[in-house]
Parts: C-alpha cells; sequence; structure tokens
C-alpha cells in the first residue's frame, strides 16, 4: 500500500464506518482525520486525488472527504471520476474547500457532491456533516434492505395468498411511515427544523416550473448570512451558537408569510423563498424587515446577544433556465452586500454574474499563465538623487496573457493574493529578478553598488519557509545577498509581529536589505521601527504626486524624512513624474527616486541598454 493512504483504526468485531480523508496539505490531513478517528470511525488518508481513486481499489470507504484545491487532479475531477464508476458512484462526497465563490459550491453539487464545507471550518461542523450523509446513506441502505425483505416474502408465502396480502398491507404501511421518517429527516435542519438545502431547492424549481408557464408569474429568493456568528461561537461557545441560530429562525418565521419557505442550509446561511409576489419591492420589504428585526438584541438563556447579516436579493422569472442560478445570483448579491459594508441587502444585477464569470476565468488563466510561463520582469531604475546615476532597480512583474495581451497588475496581483497564487508568483518574481542581476555584474555591466528590489506580498512573507525559499535563490544565483532589498508592506509587519520579527533579524543576518513599501499610507506605527531592523522607507506616490514646487504641497513627506533619519534609514520616493517633484525631493536631501521622469518598468533588454547609456539626470 502507498505510504500516503493509511489506515488509523483497526477494524474490530462491529463495523466502524470508513471515511476517505483527501487533502494536499498534510497538516489539514492529520487534524481532521485525528479528530474522525477520535470520534469512533475508521480513517484512511490520501495527499492527491490519484492517491485517492488508488485507494479505492483496497476497500470502499463510506464516505469522502474532498478537498477541492489539489495539484494535477482537483477535487471536482476526483469526484467525476468517482460519480462516474457505478463502483464508487453511490459514495458521498463531502467537499471542504478554502473556495467561498457561489460558483464553487455550485460546481461542487453539479459534480455529484452531497455537501460542501468552508474552510476554516469547526470540527463539530464536519462531524455533524458526516453524521448526516452517513446516516442519509445507511436510511438508504436500510430502505434497499427492507424493499428486498418484503419482494423475498411475498415470493415465499404466494400460496397463503390471503395472510401474504394482510401481512404486505402492514409491512408497506410501515415502510411508507419508515420513509416519511427518513425523508423527514432528510429534507430538514435537525437543529432548527427548518427545511434544508435538498427541501429548498425542490421547491426553488417547482416555482420555477410555475414561471416557465405562466410568465407573469415572479418570486424571489434571499440569501441571508450571518455577519458576525464566528465571533459569538468563538467567544460564547457553539452551544450559545446553536441556541442563537434557534432564535433567529423563530424571529425569521415571525417576519416571513405563512406560504414562503425558509432553510437552513448550513452554519449560519439561511435562504427565503418568497412565492408570488407582484415586483421586486415586495422582497425588498421583507430583507428591510428582516434588518430592522435583527436590529433588535436576542435574550438567550444566560446571555444577550446582538447579531446582523447581509442579505442577497434576486428576482426569480421564467427568464431563468435552471433553479441553481437563482439561487446563485441571489449568493453573488449577499457577498456583494458584505463587501459593501455588511448589514445590509443587496439587489442581485447581471452584471455582477458576469464580473464572477470573468473573474472566475481570470483566475483559470492566471493558475495556467504559472505554468506557461507567460509572466515576465519589467525593471524600473531607482535612481540617487544626489550624483543622478542609477544606484538600483525594483523588479516588477507583467502577465503577457497569450489572448488578452498584457493584463494589468492591479487586475491580477488582488486576485493571486486571494487565491494564494501569490506566493508561486512571487517566488518566481524573485528568481527571475536575481539571475537578471548576477548576469549583469558576470558581464560587468553593473557593479556591486548596484541592488536588486524585489516585492514580497504579505501573504508570501508569512509562509512558514520564507526564509529558506531565499536561501534556495540566492544560492542558485549566486548572488551577493547584499545587493537584494525586499521591499515589503507594513500589512506583513503588523499582522503577525513575533514571526515577522525573527524572519526580518534571519534576513539581516545574511545581510539582505530590507524596506518598507508605501510607507504612509497604511499602519505607520513608529513602535514597529524600532522593533523591526528595516534599512529604507519608500514614500508612497501619492505623496510624491502632490508636489507642485510649494511648501504647502509637501504633506508628510518632510516628517517622513525626519523619522528616516532619526532610525538611520534612507528614503526612496516612488512615482517622480516633473523637475518640479525632484527638485523638491534634492531640497529635502531624499537619498533615492525612481518614476516615469527617469524610465518607466523595461524589459530585460531595454534595461540593460539603459545600463550601457549610463544616464545622468
Amino acid at each position: 500500500m502507498n505510504d500516503d493512504i493509511e489506515i488509523t483504526n483497526e477494524e474490530t468485531v462491529t463495523r466502524k464506518e470508513d471515511i476517505l480523508v483527501v487533502d494536499d496539505t498534510p497538516e489539514n490531513l492529520r487534524l481532521i482525520s485525528s479528530f474522525l478517528a477520535n470520534e469512533g470511525y475508521n480513517v484512511r488518508k490520501a495527499l492527491t486525488g490519484q492517491m485517492a481513486l488508488t485507494a479505492m481499489d483496497t476497500v470502499l470507504p463510506d464516505l469522502i472527504l474532498l478537498d477541492i484545491m489539489m495539484p494535477v487532479m482537483n477535487g471536482y475531477e476526483v469526484c467525476e471520476k468517482l460519480k462516474s464508476n457505478p463502483k464508487t458512484a453511490e459514495i458521498p462526497v463531502i467537499f471542504l474547500s478554502a473556495l467561498n465563490d457561489a460558483f464553487d459550491k455550485i460546481r461542487a453539487f453539479t459534480v455529484g457532491g452531497a455537501d460542501y464545507i468552508t474552510k476554516p471550518f469547526q470540527f463539530e461542523e464536519v462531524l455533524a456533516r458526516v453524521r448526516l450523509q452517513l446516516s442519509l446513506k445507511a436510511a438508504k441502505l436500510q430502505n434497499q434492505k427492507l424493499n428486498a425483505e418484503l419482494e423475498a416474502r411475498v415470493k415465499e408465502r404466494t400460496y397463503q395468498l390471503q395472510i401474504a396480502i394482510e401481512e404486505l398491507k402492514r409491512e408497506i404501511q410501515e415502510r411508507k411511515l419508515l420513509q416519511t421518517k427518513l425523508l423527514n429527516m432528510a429534507l430538514h435542519d435537525a437543529l432548527t427544523g427548518l427545511p434544508n438545502r435538498a427541501f429548498f431547492m425542490e421547491r426553488l424549481v417547482e416555482l420555477l416550473n410555475l414561471a416557465q408557464e405562466n410568465r407573469d408569474y415572479q418570486f424571489a429568493v434571499l440569501f441571508l448570512d450571518c455577519d458576525r456568528f464566528k465571533v459569538i461561537n468563538d467567544s460564547l461557545g457553539h452551544l450559545v451558537g446553536d441556541e442563537l441560530l434557534v432564535a433567529l429562525t423563530h424571529r425569521l418565521q415571525s417576519i416571513i408569510m405563512p406560504k414562503s419557505t425558509i432553510a437552513r442550509f448550513g452554519g449560519d446561511e439561511f435562504a427565503i423563498l418568497l412565492e408570488e409576489i407582484d415586483n421586486i419591492n415586495n422582497a425588498t420589504q421583507v430583507a428591510d424587515q428582516i434588518l430592522k428585526a435583527l436590529s433588535f438584541p436576542f435574550q438567550l438563556k444566560r446571555n444577550e446577544v446582538f447579531i446582523n447579516a447581509s442579505i442577497g436579493v434576486a428576482l426569480g422569472n421564467s427568464s431563468y433556465e435552471q433553479a441553481e442560478h437563482i439561487l446563485r445570483d441571489a449568493d453573488t448579491a449577499m457577498y456583494r452586500a458584505k463587501t459593501l459594508g455588511k448589514g445590509q441587502y443587496h439587489l442581485f444585477d447581471p452584471t455582477m454574474h458576469a464580473a464572477a464569470v470573468q473573474a472566475l476565468q481570470l483566475e483559470n488563466d492566471l493558475r495556467k499563465a504559472i505554468h506557461q510561463e507567460e509572466f515576465v520582469v519589467h525593471y524600473q531604475p531607482i535612481i540617487s538623487l544626489s550624483t543622478g546615476k542609477i544606484t538600483g532597480f525594483e523588479a516588477l512583474v507583467r502577465w503577457q496573457h497569450p489572448s488578452r495581451g498584457t493584463v494589468s497588475p492591479a487586475l491580477f496581483i488582488p486576485l493571486a493574493e486571494e487565491t494564494g497564487l501569490i506566493n508561486s508568483i512571487g517566488k518566481l518574481v524573485l528568481s527571475l529578478a536575481c539571475h537578471q542581476i548576477q548576469e549583469w555584474y558576470q558581464k560587468k555591466l553593473i557593479d556591486e553598488s548596484i541592488f536588486m528590489s524585489v516585492n514580497i506580498s504579505a501573504r508570501q512573507f508569512a509562509q512558514l519557509d520564507i526564509v529558506e525559499q531565499i536561501d534556495q535563490i540566492v544560492a542558485e544565483t549566486q548572488i551577493n545577498p547584499q545587493c537584494l532589498k525586499l521591499e515589503i508592506t507594513e500589512s506583513a509587519f503588523i499582522n503577525n509581529a513575533q514571526s515577522a520579527k525573527a524572519i526580518l533579524q534571519a534576513l539581516r543576518q545574511r545581510q539582505i536589505q530590507l524596506s518598507i513599501d508605501d510607507f504612509g499610507t497604511g499602519y505607520s506605527s513608529l513602535s514597529y521601527l524600532h522593533n523591526f531592523p528595516v534599512d529604507t522607507l519608500k514614500v508612497d506616490r501619492s505623496f510624491v504626486s502632490k508636489l507642485d514646487g510649494t511648501l504647502e504641497s509637501l504633506g508628510l513627506i518632510p516628517a517622513i524624512k525626519k523619522i528616516a533619519e532619526t532610525m538611520k534609514m534612507s528614503v526612496v520616493a516612488e512615482g517622480i513624474e516633473t523637475e518640479k517633484q525632484l527638485a523638491q525631493l534634492r531640497e529635502l536631501n531624499c537619498e533615492f527616486g525612481q518614476g516615469y521622469f527617469f524610465a518607466k518598468p523595461l524589459p530585460k533588454k531595454e534595461a540593460t541598454e539603459l545600463i550601457v547609456a549610463s544616464p545622468k539626470w
């Protein structure tokens, strides 16, 4: 058996349910496997999708917990393969993923997923979902067994027709009662008693069919997500969280009309189906009523709790072809409400979907771009304002998309940060930049007084092995570490000051220079400057752009310069575009500057030509 696939509990006389956990992050795999094993399940683990499929040849699990974002074969592809194989098609799959977009969830159910849990998750939630799916599976097997037994008895007792008929009626009645009970369990939330997602979707399909038969028929979907529920869970405990959910359910039921449907989708997510409305105003009035009702505290057994919610509203009518799309649009509108400040509702409009589709396509292209080497590095010179000569370069990544052309960093960098792809991109840029400056050294185009400045994102800086990554690149390129300057934003320090200090000290020991990027626009707390070893402050371009030759336009720049002098740091002014800006910065004795006045970020060839030209400003 492959070493990456393990059985953590032995089978006993009484068979325990077998669960296969698939996640390419060993720590995640270990934590959830240990938790489930402690709950009495037999747990096997797989680090990749292929390993998971191989595990099926040994023992078919009763349930699969499947991560989505995995190399080579992602969770969606694994699920599709499972569902296409009759041998594994009936195994329930619960997706575990950090992806929280409506499209990710819908795609998970489209490929056959039974449930979807968003990371970071609570183990209690995972356990509840696992138990529910195993219960549903057991109920289905029990139902099949009952049917088989019933058919066998009918065949065996055909000669006792009269008695068999009476017996059959009794057993059919029992089966109907059991099926009704099981169906009610399968379609309702155990905590609140509300309909669940499955029930809600069935009703949503019915209303959409009505709308397609009658073009004037309209309905609405409200998707509600509590804004502070995790804080309450973390501070007061899950029992209080459950009590709050029940209280919230009762308050919603007091507002919603009897013919409408309220469903709990899990966690703190609720969906509301308003039937036969005249126009969208009916739906927004309900949303207003909900928000008003949530402005009053919840009096629980031992606590008084305040909570608000973000609500997305989508109008359902004959223009929709699939019920899932209506729910998707309401979910999209809910996330827009959160983005706009929470505690409010937002109406869906088609531009939201178009933007979401475009973002998804851009993310897919971004993932491909890393493997297809579509990223290049441009180099913007950094000028010594005292000599007017080039003293260094800043490495800036550019994406050469095969069909879109050059994609603005303003578009793809935030997306890369959000998806974690910034780690791979940042490592690539650092490697290319170090190779480039070493090439210039070897060709004797520059001496070792010239440095290369490379941006390290806050997420990249938070990686546990960031120092090892830098060491590896320095070793591979054989550059002098003193010629490398890393630019880090203030948020990277503030988010985890203790680990940040250790990393910065390790880099300082390697004689790598450190610079704070966009200084003055973020936290700008003077206390951390005393604690962290930093060489340079970069004045943000927003300050430099205001310089017009007058004293009033200097703003905070003199203060930043004074701070740097006190802390024995140098200052780089970004975004210099005019002679007046340059003159004022020189009057302030600002050491370095960069911007379009000198040169824009240049491709490798043009940057090399600029070095050869040896200009002086």
